[in-house]
This record gives structure tokens, C-alpha cells and sequence, in this order.
């Protein structure tokens, strides 16, 4: 039994449903009825009608039964000559005609056998066009279903003028779908059930294994997102006719199920409130915040959005890029303001400092965050470049050439700013780009989410950047490593590693930024005082913040780590020791030397040398960035080669250690993976590579005519 859908809990008020059936349930694959599919169909009209409920039939299959029995009385008829001749197509009129006498003679028996009784009633698009027809339809319906029959309605087409293309501004209805939907507002039904060959909507044609049933329709998600099949088999409609009846009835209030007709007791089910088919309702959009639309739905909408991306002009990609910074100057004010709302919330709530800091906007960000954006969108265009060209043999050249590397999952804690530096670098580099931020920016993301989002083309589609909002989505998320390509998280030692430990997706990030200054014995003590101040105080939350100053034992003895202790207590740091620390300067002891404060506070440690400092760093650091400061060139080279971080630096705060720092325009991150990106990932960390071949007809045949050079094009004009 499926699971009861709490969203669907409105149906146990439902009394008045139209029923439509299609063609591809009615009929086989030979054009014959379907007698199996049709008697449970009429046993289960019979329940209904025997509980209560008023059920209102539309079914289609009268031209396809009329066409399977011309076509044998035209056979019977034919003399072999006859045969011989190329076959005219059979008139559909003719066969609509003839298939709707023995459609209906067989609903007469089947329902005769439950003790129900049926009516006919055939329709045209013009008989609508008449409000005399329309009160007189309502009339005689009622008028049956207070008598517990079962109106049984098909579009009268013997007789209807209508020609392809059936559907055009001039028409009421196109056919039985765009018809069920209309008798289901005409008649004032509270649902609408239509019956297909397959379980619902999918996300893709039914038969492609990546496909997913969409259990709940969002018509603002996924109207430009879904690839339909083919249509259907036998009648005029198919998947792409029930969504627009869906969508149609569902918006004028009528909720709506499609689902399979082929199972035996499927409407029973969705009456029940099972959770089977795709339902579509007016207020679905308020439901849904987690489940399919926020996790495998926006995943293939960002697919999808970042794949027209990538066919646009270069210039145009960028010139999204300068309206997305144009839209987020216009809109500081409101910016601002929700941001202003979100640190209140925060401090309310009882945060820590370091993540308060790290959510304020500060005077200027805007802006800055704007500027940033423009000089990435002026950078050279980043797709297409050939890294490589070799000649494979004459005539047949292979280019190496850059490439996106498809959707990207963000996850990432406090920081707004990340959301505009994240989503600049997505659309730069093509990539489709979900993002989860932290619940204490909420209305931060949201309104820069929309912002961003409004200044992307239509052409594009707004589902090129999707924003998670619940917590509860990403263990779903997680699990889509056939649609999401790289999992980025930003935040917690804690976060991270669950993240790393919770998915087949690769992963790109850093769970600690434990940062060291080691300041060496020969270090100039007024330059060592300004970087070691700034790598602390600067922005104490940031994960390039210094955590951990190591001194040579020898500044003991001189006085300079007196020097350095009283500028960081100057400028308001806390500062706890290591054991040798602790003892000898009497300092409090630090909690651990694998700790992120994130905060005015560090831990000192003294070391002998600057191999114990490497040592140490190896043994207590997160390989994110480390600084050495020193006069020694040697000494220096030394520690700029043995130390394994992905950003070392000779007299240079850590905080340097960033994308735009780095001259990258922005960062999704800092990652302390050792494949693919390491470092700030700017724009070339979210790229792979794609090999381009084009020949004039070489082909392998076990090597015996292919003469291989492998010469190097790369530097030729």
C-alpha cells in the first residue's frame, strides 16, 4: 500500500469526480478494447457510486475500436486486387462512429453485470459556445446522478467540424483531457482524475532511467523543465495534453491526479489518499518546501538552465553577469533591510559573536559585491578554451578544451555575501548551482536569491540557480549523484564532515581552517607584529584567520614574543598556550591545538625551529593556509616547501588566502582537497575538461592505416 499523503488529506471531502479515461487504457495494442482494464474500471465506478460519490465518466477509444473493426470489415470486403492497391487511411469520422456504438454497448454490459446504469452523452467544441446548452448540460447531469447513473461523455466526433491542428485560440476544447477539464468546472466537480498508461508525470520520458515520478506539480518550478515522451499511441492527446488539462482545472480550483489507468484499483487509491500519480493543485506551491521540487526537480532545472547557459554567446553570459551587479546596486536598500533583520533575529537567538559577524553586511558590501561581479564578467571567457591541441595523425586533430562541470551543490553557513560570490562564479563558468544556506540568513539569501535570479534571461530560466530552504532537504540531495556533480560545503568542522560522509558525490572543501604564523628568529619584529595582528584581527571569523602563532624559542629569550603578546592583546585578542606556552608565560591553557575560535582569540605555542614549526603544522593544521615570517631566505624556502597546505606564504598575512585577493574575481570556497582544485576555487576550479576530436573520416581498423605523429599544436598560430 503507498504511504498516505498528508497534502492530500482534502480528497475526504471530495463527492462529485470526473473520470477521464484514454485511449491507451481503453484499447490494446491491436486497436481491440481492453476488456480487463475496462471491467476494473467499471467495478471501481461501481464502488463509488455505492458509497456515495458522484461519478461523472469521460472516455475516449471510440475512433481507435471503430478503426480496428473497419479495417476488417473493409478486409472482408476486398477482393484480392483490392489488396494489392496502396491503402487509403480509414476515415476517422467513419470510424468514430462506428467504435462509439460498440464503445458504449460494452460500458452498457459491463455496468449492467455491477447493477449500475450508464448514459451517453456525445459533445462538440460548439455545442459550448451556447449558455443554453451549457444550463441544460448541468440539468441533465444532475438529473443522473441524483438517479446514481453514470453520464458516460465522449467528444462526438462522427460529426465534430473540427480539423488538425485541433488546438488553436478559437477552440473550447481540443480533446477528452482539455473536455474532462471543462465538464470538470461546467459540472462543478472536486476532482478531476485523469487515467493514463503510465504512473504519473515523470521528470523525463517514462522509459529513461534517470526519469522520476513528480508525485506533486509546481507549475512555476517545472512548467520549462520536464521532457515529455511521445505522444499518445493511439489518440490525440499523450502526457503533454493531461498537463495542460492538469494545470488548466487545477488553477480554476479543480484539483487534478493523473495516474495509471492500467492498475485495478488506482482511483480508489487516490480517493483514499495514497500517495500515487502527480497531483496538481492550486496551492501546491505552498506545500511543497521539501521532497522532489526542492531536491531532484531544482537539481534537472538547474541541469537544464545551466545547458542553454552554456549555448549562449560569450558576451551574453557575461552580460548577465553586469545586470545581476546593476540589479544588486538597485536593491541594496532592501538588501540591507532584510539583512538588518536577520542579525536581530540572531542576536535574539542567542549566536555566537563570530557568526553574527559573519552574517552582517557591512557599509559598502553591496556595492562591493557588485564590483566584484563586474570584474568577473569582464575576465577572459573561461568555456571552450583549448588547453591542448595535438595532431593524432595527419588530418585528424584532439583539443583539450575547458569545459563546465555540470550542477553544483553549495552548502554554506552565515554568510550572504557567499550566495553572490557562489552564483557569479555558476554562471561564469556555466554551471547550474543549487544553494542551502544557513536558516540565520534566511531572509538575506531570499531576497538576494531573488534579486540574482530576476536578472536572469527567460531564455535561460530562473531554475539555473535554485535555493534549498530547509535543512531537511539535503540528505535527499545527497543522494542524487546522477544530476548533482560536486558537493561544495562552506561552514562547521561538523558539517563537513557529515556532508563527506554522507554522499557517493564528490566533494570539494575544507572542515577546519586551522591557520599558523610562524614567526621565525630572524623575522623583522615590526613587519612580524603588523601580519601577525592582521592575520587575527582582520576578520577574526574568517576560515584564513591566523588560530595558531608559533614562535621560535629564541624570541623567548629577546623579548620579541613579549613584543607580539602585547599588540594582540592591544587590539582586544585573547590569547590561550600550548604546554610549553602555558608554563613559561603563564598563559591559560588552550582547549586544543586543533581549534577554529573564529573569534579574537589564538593559541601561542613555542617551537625550536622551523622544522618542529612545520612539525607541529602537520601534526595540529588543516592544510588550509600557513605563513612564515622571516629574513631567511633559506629558512624560508624550506618551510614554503615542506609545508602541505594549499596556500603557503612568506611574509604575507593568511588572510590573503582568498579568491579576490588572488586576482580569481571571487571564490566558491577554499578547498583542502588535493585533487582537482586546491586553494581558493575561483573560476578554473569549476571547470573540467572535454576532448574534441574532428577527423575527415579516419577510422581505427586494429591500427593498420593509421600512421600516428601526436604533434604538439598547441603554440601554433
Amino acid at each position: 500500500m503507498a504511504a498516505i499523503d498528508p497534502t492530500r488529506g482534502f480528497l475526504k471531502d471530495v463527492k462529485r469526480v470526473v473520470i477521464k479515461v484514454g485511449t491507451a487504457v481503453v484499447t490494446r495494442d491491436d486497436g481491440r478494447l481492453a476488456l480487463g482494464r475496462l471491467g476494473a474500471l467499471c467495478e471501481q465506478i461501481q464502488i463509488l457510486n455505492s458509497q456515495g460519490f458522484e461519478v461523472i465518466l469521460v472516455s475516449s477509444g471510440a475512433v481507435g475500436a471503430g478503426r480496428q473493426r473497419l479495417r476488417y470489415r473493409k478486409l472482408v470486403h476486398s477482393s484480392f486486387a483490392d489488396l494489392q492497391k496502396p491503402q487509403v487511411e480509414l476515415d476517422g469520422k467513419a470510424c468514430a462512429a462506428v467504435g462509439q456504438n460498440g464503445l458504449m454497448a460494452l460500458y452498457d454490459t459491463l455496468f449492467s453485470q455491477l447493477d449500475v446504469t450508464s448514459a451517453q452523452l456525445l459533445v462538440t467544441d460548439n455545442d459550448f459556445r451556447s449558455p443554453d446548452f451549457r444550463k441544460q448540460l448541468t440539468e441533465t447531469v444532475d438529473s443522473l446522478l441524483e438517479y446514481k447513473v453514470i453520464p458516460v461523455f465522449n467528444e462526438n466526433d462522427a460529426v465534430s467540424t473540427r480539423r488538425a491542428p485541433y488546438e488553436d485560440s478559437s477552440g473550447i476544447f481540443w480533446d477528452n483531457d482539455s473536455l474532462a477539464a471543462l465538464l470538470a468546472l461546467e459540472l462543478k466537480a472536486d476532482l478531476l482524475v485523469l487515467l493514463s498508461d503510465v504512473d504519473g508525470l515523470y521528470s523525463g520520458p517514462p522509459s529513461h532511467p534517470q526519469s522520476k515520478l513528480i508525485y506533486t506539480y509546481i507549475k512555476e518550478k517545472l512548467e520549462n523543465t520536464i521532457t515529455f515522451g511521445d505522444k499518445s499511441r493511439l489518440g490525440r492527446g499523450g502526457m503533454t495534453a493531461k498537463v495542460k488539462a492538469a494545470v488548466y482545472a487545477s488553477q480554476a480550483g479543480i484539483p487534478v491526479v493523473i495516474t495509471s489507468g492500467f492498475a485495478g484499483d488506482n482511483i480508489i487509491k487516490v480517493l483514499q489518499g495514497q500517495r500515487i500519480g502527480t497531483l496538481f493543485h492550486q496551492d501546491a506551491d505552498k506545500w511543497v518546501s521539501t521532497g522532489e521540487l526542492n531536491s531532484r526537480d531544482m537539481a534537472v532545472a538547474a541541469r537544464e538552465s545551466s545547458r542553454r547557459l552554456q549555448a549562449m554567446p560569450a558576451i551574453e553570459r557575461s552580460k548577465i553577469l553586469l545586470d545581476i551587479a546593476d540589479a544588486l546596486e538597485a536593491n541594496e536598500k532592501i538588501i540591507l533591510h532584510e539583512n538588518e533583520a536577520d542579525v536581530a533575529n540572531a542576536k535574539d537567538a542567542g549566536y555566537e559573536t563570530s557568526l553574527i559577524s559573519r552574517l552582517v553586511f557591512k557599509p559598502g558590501k553591496v556595492s562591493g559585491l557588485a564590483k566584484a561581479m563586474r570584474v568577473l564578467a569582464n575576465m577572459e571567457e573561461p568555456i571552450g578554451q583549448v588547453l591542448k591541441k595535438t595532431e593524432l595523425s595527419d588530418g585528424l586533430i584532439l583539443d583539450k578544451t575547458s569545459s563546465p562541470l555540470g550542477v553544483l551543490l553549495v552548502i554554506f553557513e552565515s554568510r550572504p555575501d557567499a550566495l553572490v560570490q557562489i552564483a557569479s562564479l555558476a554562471i561564469r563558468t556555466g554551471n547550474g548551482l543549487l544553494l542551502k544556506g544557513g536558516k540565520e540568513a534566511r531572509r538575506s539569501n531570499a531576497i538576494l536569491h531573488k534579486v540574482i535570479t530576476s536578472a536572469i534571461p527567460e531564455s535561460v530560466g530562473g531554475g539555473l540557480i535554485g535555493l534549498v530552504t530547509s535543512r531537511d532537504e539535503i540528505p535527499e540531495l545527497l543522494k542524487l549523484d546522477d544530476v548533482i556533480d560536486l558537493v561544495i560545503p562552506r561552514g562547521s568542522n561538523k558539517l563537513v564532515s557529515q556532508i563527506k560522509s554522507s554522499t557517493k558525490i564528490p566533494v570539494l572543501g575544507h572542515a577546519d581552517g586551522i591557520c599558523h604564523v610562524y614567526v621565525d628568529k630572524s623575522a623583522d619584529m615590526e613587519m612580524a607584529k603588523n601580519i601577525v595582528v592582521d592575520a587575527k584581527a582582520d576578520y577574526p571569523a574568517a576560515c584564513n584567520a591566523m588560530e595558531t602563532l608559533l614562535v621560535h624559542k629564541e624570541l623567548m629569550e629577546n623579548g620579541g614574543v613579549n613584543e607580539l603578546l602585547i599588540e594582540l592583546q592591544t587590539k582586544g585578542v585573547s590569547i590561550n598556550g600550548g604546554p610549553r606556552a602555558s608554563e613559561l608565560l603563564n598563559l591559560p591553557a588552550a582547549p586544543s591545538f586543533h581549534h577554529e575560535y573564529g573569534s579574537l582569540t589564538c593559541t601561542l605555542e613555542i617551537v625550536d625551529d622551523v622544522h618542529a614549526a612545520i612539525d607541529h603544522i602537520h601534526t595540529h593544521g588543516s592544510a588550509h593556509t600557513d605563513c612564515i615570517v622571516t629574513q631567511d631566505r633559506e629558512v624560508a624556502d624550506i618551510f614554503l616547501r615542506q609545508v602541505d597546505s594549499a596556500a603557503v606564504f612568506h611574509n604575507a598575512s593568511t588572510r590573503f588566502s582568498d579568491g579576490f585577493r588572488f586576482g580569481l574575481g571571487a571564490e566558491v570556497g577554499i578547498s583542502t582537497s588535493r585533487i582537482h582544485a586546491r586553494g581558493p576555487v575561483g573560476v578554473e576550479g569549476l571547470l573540467t575538461t572535454r576532448w574534441i576530436a574532428r577527423g575527415s573520416g579516419q577510422v581505427v581498423d586494429n591500427d593498420k592505416g593509421v600512421v600516428y605523429t601526436h604533434r604538439d599544436l598547441t603554440h601554433q598560430a
